[in-house]
Order: structure tokens, then C-alpha cells, then sequence
């Protein structure tokens, strides 16, 4: 409807409300009469020539009106009587008509009692029956109305609730009662074709629901949060509803409080024509199932979940439908409509993108305004500086796709922020070769796979994954921070022997979350202690022994599958199954350093910041540490020699060389520290 269509339906509307109301006062006038013991044959003759009148000026405002009456639709969802018609307008003429108002006051012979009661409309109207105000009765069942207090059923004032006078008024603000709780979810202009289908799937299952029958409940299962709200809100604009969305976290936990919000949307639902998205995606803990259970047994009007995995519903038909991101072709798509207007040469940039994010249209139209945006602050700001740094809308576009995955995978893993570089590692060169082939893997993953056709051949084994084996402080954390630097990535830690848990399906739940959430941006995964679930696989004797395996299983087949690097570390390769080893693409050895990769240790492992003095690192070389140990003795030193606020001597790492040994119950041998002092 347009804004001039709907203020001539507004304005019809309010006379529509008021003939209506002009028949309200009719009847409370022949009552009155009555209990005055007036001329009363003559008042009834006037009231029944005044019916078809009041009748004949209303059918033809209606006829007038694009929509019918506020207060006709609301009789016709309700299923109101005549006589609760009556009831209703009565409460609402109180509110709106002075004169109903003093009506009342004077039937009841108290100025102070200028309200409705029940007891008056018993009285007043025709075809009265007293089950109009039975609690299971559309009046109090939808809160249309409302008893002042719990005295006399009918002498106890009526009142009509604010949002259904509001109603009646043609007002369209939502219930005062609801607004903290839901938000409106904007119709987006258009939507990816794979996500139109799921869109129309939705619309489609509610429009073949027989007359008569609950609606399904719809559920869009997966990651893709902004993804999942626009779908919806598009199915729901094609039905002509709209679309609110609340959170489960605000579900109230009592029955009875549940049951009042139940019917609160429900009538608002009715009044607004909207259908409602129940967010399941941001529970804190377990406290909210049983209400989220209760919420969808009870709720008959529109309802779609936004889950991230599959929930289950008793008594009611739920259709699930997994939605995933844009296909890589409608996002490469929307990368190109959004940066069209660039000024600069992308060279490439947008397959790279698309190769390693798998980013929502909202979000990849967000990420191109937002970068456009500060490359031209940036531009403007070096014209003033020419020696100023300035970042590319490149780098730009691809750190803010790597900040976007940050939020989901923080609450999952701890984000190290990758600081070490290739001259950093201290390596036999074999082992640094197979870590260069990692990184070349990884970034023309997109090329071999998809524009040379190799993901054509099958998804098995597509991913890139890697067992890094050796020692503690052999350099295994600090190689996958030379990948994360050298290729640009985000690099997450997650401690296995957290992930696993000793309930049964509860391994596997945890890891479907770091994969589904580190999916978004292709983070570097390193799998921590990899023994606590990769052991060798014992002879299945229980159901334990049987979900062990499944978890690993499941592991592997998430690495494998992928779309960034994931990694495994150990210290003991030996413990781990062969027949797993051979799902790994690459299985790098750490070795324990030798003297001279000690030195080559020690020569970079002060900041060139660091005063150092006469340090002699052949000498520091014949300590048999690891390159763990070597950095917690240099830091170690560096605050012995700030204390005495001196350079970093030999003395401050002879004594922090024992700290570190005290630590495992150890001391160096003279040999290992002959000369240092």
C-alpha cells in the first residue's frame, strides 16, 4: 500500500470506527431510557430504524476502503461474535468517546464509574451470552481486553488493551511489551540464486499447508547467520509478512510467562501480519531447552529457527533446510558488483579472495564498502604525507575478510598472532622445504582444484593437512606462525586434550564448531597434543572404544576436507596409528637442535633493541636446550640484566640457564657451562 493509499485508508478507517462506535451509544441510550422508564416503545422504534441506517453507512465506507476496517479484520482473525464485537467496541468507545464514557457513568448511577463492565453489556446489547468472557474465549484468551482487578465478574471494569486500541485506530507500532524482545529483519534487494531456491522452498511449504492446519516450522540449519535471515526474511516478504527475529536467550524460563509471550506474538503476529525467526544460535548455556521446546510446541503462527546444528521437534512438522554460503561463483559475483566502481587494478584480488573466505553476500558487501571506503581516507590523508604508509585496497579488502571469521573461532581457540618469519626458524633444510611446499599448496589451492578441475574428480582429500612431530620447544607452534605470516592467515590454537571429552558424541559436537566456524576465513588450524585422540587404536570393547575411533575418524575427514590448513602436532609420532598417518598429506619431523643449530639459535634470539654484552654464542651452544628452552633462558636473562640495569651479560643467562633446568629438575653440566662466567 502507498502512503497516500494508506492515509485514505486511515482516514476511512477512523470513520468507519466511529459509525460503529455511533451504534455502541445507540444501545447504551435504549438501555438508559430502560432504567429511567422512559417513552420505551418509542426508543426501541428509534433503535430499530437506526440500525439500518448505522448498517448502510458502514457498508458504505467499507466499500470505499483498499483493506477492510481494522476492527472488521481483527473479528474475522479472532473469530469474535457479534456480541464480543460489541464488547470490544464498547471497551474501546470508553477510550475514544466522551460521550460512551458518560453513558456508562449514568447506566451505573456513579460518575466514578464511567467504564465498561460486563454486567452493562449484558444489559445493553443483543444476542448477549455469557460465555463471552470464558478465559478460553478470543476476548481474554488474546488479551483483547482485560478485567481491572479479581472482584465480580460483571461489575469489575473491562478495559481494552493499548495495542488493540492502538489497532483499531489503524496504529502499526509494534506491542509496547515486545519491542525490548524482537527486531525487525530488513528484506534484502535481492539474493544469490542458490539462496532464492531456499527462499521460495520456504515460502512454498507454508502456502500448501492445508486450511485449518499449524504451519510447519521451518529450520535453516548451518553457520551462515546473516545468511540465514535474509532467506527468511525474503520467504516472508513473498507471503506479504514481515519478519521479527528473537533471540532464545530472552525465552522466559517459567511456564507461565512463556505461555503470556506465546500468545502475546501470536495476537501480534495476527495484527501486524508477521511471522517470527527464533534465533537458537547465541544460547549461553542448556538452562533454555526446555523453554525453546515449549515455545515451538505452542506457537501456531509462522516459525522459523536459525540454528547452527539440527534440532528436533515433537508433535510438530519441522522441514529442515541446511543453508551454506553463496556458491564460489556468486561470490566471486558479488565481489565484482560490489568493488565495480574501483579505481584501482585488483589484479587477481578477487579470486584470491574468493579462494580463501567463504564469506554471506551481506558480509561481502559490507567488507567492499567499508575497504573502498578507508583506501579513499587513506589516499586523501598520504596527498598531505607523502612519506605516510598507505595500505592498498588489496591488503585492505583481505585483512578485513580475515578480521570478519575472528569473533565466531575466539570463543573456540586462542588466536595467536603470528609474528615469527622464515629467518626466525632454525631447521634442517629438508624440513624447511616441505613447510615451503605447505605454503604453496595452500595458496594455489583455488587454481589446481577448481579452475584446473581436480575438485571436479571427487571432495576426498582436498584439504591440506599436516602432522608437525617432534619434542617440545623443537619449533612446532613457531612454523606454523612462519605459514600463518608468509601466507597471510589467521592462526588459531586448540588444545585437543580440551576438545576431547569423556561423553559419548560430545568430541565430535566440539569439533564440528571449530571447523564450522573456521570455515568463514580459512584460519590456519593447530591441533594441539593430537595424543589425547590420535593414540593407536585398541580392540573395540565398548561403546567408548567404539565413539573413540568415530571422533577420530571424524577429525581426519574435516581436515580433509577443509578449505584452509590444518594442522596436527605431537611428541610422540610413534603413538599414532599408521592407517591415520596415511590420511596426512604432509608429516614434518622436528628434530632435537644440534650445536650448531643451537648457535644459529642463540645468534637471532635477542631483539636487535636488546643490549647485549660480549656474549659468546658457541659457548651458549654447547648447552643442550631446545629452541623453547634457548628463548625462556634469553628472557630470563634480559630481566636479571634489567634489574641491575645492565646489557644482557653471560652471567644473567648462567643464572637463567638454571632457572630453566630447575624446572624439570635438572642442572646444566659443567661442561655445558664451562667459560659462560
Amino acid at each position: 500500500m502507498t502512503s497516500s493509499a494508506r492515509d485514505r485508508w486511515l482516514e476511512l478507517n477512523q470513520h468507519y470506527l466511529m459509525m460503529a462506535l455511533t451504534e455502541v451509544r445507540q444501545w447504551l441510550e435504549l438501555l438508559l431510557k430502560r432504567l429511567r422508564q422512559a417513552d420505551l416503545a418509542q426508543a426501541e422504534q428509534d433503535q430499530h430504524n437506526a440500525v439500518p441506517n448505522v448498517d448502510a453507512a458502514l457498508n458504505a465506507i467499507a466499500a470505499e476502503m483498499q483493506d477492510p476496517p481494522a476492527i472488521e479484520q481483527l473479528c474475522e482473525v479472532f473469530g469474535l461474535t457479534p456480541f464480543e464485537r460489541k464488547i470490544l467496541l464498547l471497551c474501546a468507545g470508553v477510550e475514544l468517546d466522551s460521550t460512551v464514557a458518560a453513558l456508562c457513568a449514568a447506566i451505573q448511577e456513579d460518575s466514578r464509574h464511567a467504564y465498561a463492565t460486563f454486567g452493562l453489556a449484558l444489559s445493553a446489547f443483543p444476542a448477549s451470552h455469557w460465555s463471552a468472557l470464558y478465559p478460553n474465549r478470543p476476548l481474554r484468551r488474546w488479551r483483547l481486553v482485560e478485567l481491572a482487578n479479581s472482584g465480580s465478574l460483571t461489575r469489575n471494569a473491562l478495559q481494552i488493551d493499548e495495542r488493540v486500541l492502538h489497532y483499531l485506530t489503524g496504529g502499526q507500532d509494534l506491542d509496547a511489551r515486545l519491542t525490548s524482545l524482537v527486531d525487525r529483519i530488513p528484506v534484502p534487494k535481492d539474493l544469490v540464486p542458490s539462496h532464492q531456491v531456499l527462499a521460495d522452498q520456504i515460502a512454498a511449504s507454508w502456502v500448501q499447508t492445508s486450511s485449518g492446519t499449524r504451519l510447519p516450522i521451518v529450520q535453516l540449519s548451518g553457520e551462515e547467520s546473516g545468511s540465514q535471515r535474509a532467506i527468511a526474511s525474503r520467504a516472508c516478504a513473498s507471503l506479504g509478512l514481515d519478519l521479527y527475529v528473537l533471540s532464545a536467550q530472552n525465552l522466559p524460563l517459567a511456564p507461565a510467562e512463556l505461555e503470556a509471550l506465546v500468545r502475546l506474538w501470536e495476537r501480534e503476529a495476527a495484527f501486524s501480519q508477521s511471522a517470527l525467526l527464533l534465533d537458537c544460535r547465541s544460547l549461553s548455556d542448556a538452562s533454555r531447552e526446555p523453554a525453546i521446546a515449549q515455545f515451538m510446541e505452542t506457537l501456531n503462527s509462522g516459525l522459523i529457527l536459525a540454528s547452527a546444528e539440527r534440532r528436533q521437534a515433537e508433535n510438530r512438522t519441522l522441514i529442515t533446510i541446511d543453508v551454506h554460503s553463496p556458491t564460489s561463483e556468486e561470490q566471486q559475483s558479488l565481489w565484482e558488483q560490489t568493488l565495480k566502481s574501483a579505481s584501482v587494478d585488483l589484479n587477481g584480488t578477487i579470486p584470491a579472495l574468493v579462494a580463501q573466505f567463504d564469506l554471506s553476500a551481506p558480509t561481502i558487501r559490507s567488507i567492499g564498502a567499508e575497504a573502498q571506503a578507508q583506501a579513499a581516507i587513506a589516499q586523501t590523508a598520504s596527498e598531505g604525507m607523502p612519506t605516510s604508509p598507505n595500505p592498498s585496497l588489496q591488503t585492505l579488502l583481505w585483512n578485513a575478510c580475515r578480521a570478519q571469521s575472528r569473533p565466531r573461532l575466539a570463543e573456540l581457540a586462542q588466536w595467536i598472532a603470528p609474528a615469527a618469519t622464515w629467518e626466525d626458524l632454525v631447521l634442517p633444510e629438508p624440513q624447511k622445504q616441505l613447510l615451503r611446499e605447505i605454503a604453496i599448496q595452500v595458496r594455489h589451492r583455488n587454481t589446481v582444484y577448481e579452475r584446473w578441475g581436480f575438485a571436479s574428480k571427487g571432495a576426498r582429500g582436498l584439504g591440506i593437512s599436516a602432522l608437525f612431530s617432534g619434542l617440545s620447544g623443537t619449533g612446532k607452534t613457531m612454523a606454523a606462525e612462519v605459514l600463518a605470516n608468509e601466507l597471510q592467515l589467521d592462526l588459531y590454537r586448540i588444545d585437543l586434550s580440551s576438545v576431547v571429552s569423556k561423553y559419548i558424541g560430545e568430541t565430535e559436537k566440539n569439533l564440528r564448531r571449530v571447523f564450522d566456524a573456521a570455515e568463514q576465513g580459512g584460519a590456519i588450524l593447530l591441533f594441539d597434543e593430537a595424543d589425547a585422540l590420535f593414540g593407536k587404536r585398541s580392540e573395540v570393547k565398548d561403546s567408548h572404544d567404539r565413539y573413540a575411533n568415530i571422533e577420530v575418524s571424524y577429525l581426519l575427514q574435516r581436515m580433509e576436507a577443509y578449505r584452509g590448513l590444518a594442522i596436527l602436532t605431537t611428541n610422540l609420532k610413534n603413538a599414532l596409528d599408521t592407517a591415520f598417518l596415511r590420511r596426512i598429506r604432509f608429516i614434518v619431523q622436528f628434530p632435537y637442535p644440534d650445536v650448531a643449530q643451537r648457535a644459529e639459535i642463540w645468534q637471532h634470539i635477542f631483539p636487535a633493541k636488546t643490549p647485549t654484552e660480549a656474549l659468546d654464542v658457541q659457548k651458549l651452544a654447547r648447552l643442550n636446550a631446545s629452541g623453547g628452552n634457548i628463548r625462556n633462558i634469553a628472557v630470563y636473562a634480559a630481566f636479571l640484566a634489567a634489574e641491575e640495569q645492565e646489557s644482557v651479560r653471560m652471567k644473567h643467562l648462567l643464572r637463567a640457564a638454571r632457572m630453566e633446568f630447575a624446572k624439570f629438575e635438572k642442572t646444566p653440566t659443567e661442561a655445558e657451562i664451562q667459560g659462560w662466567v
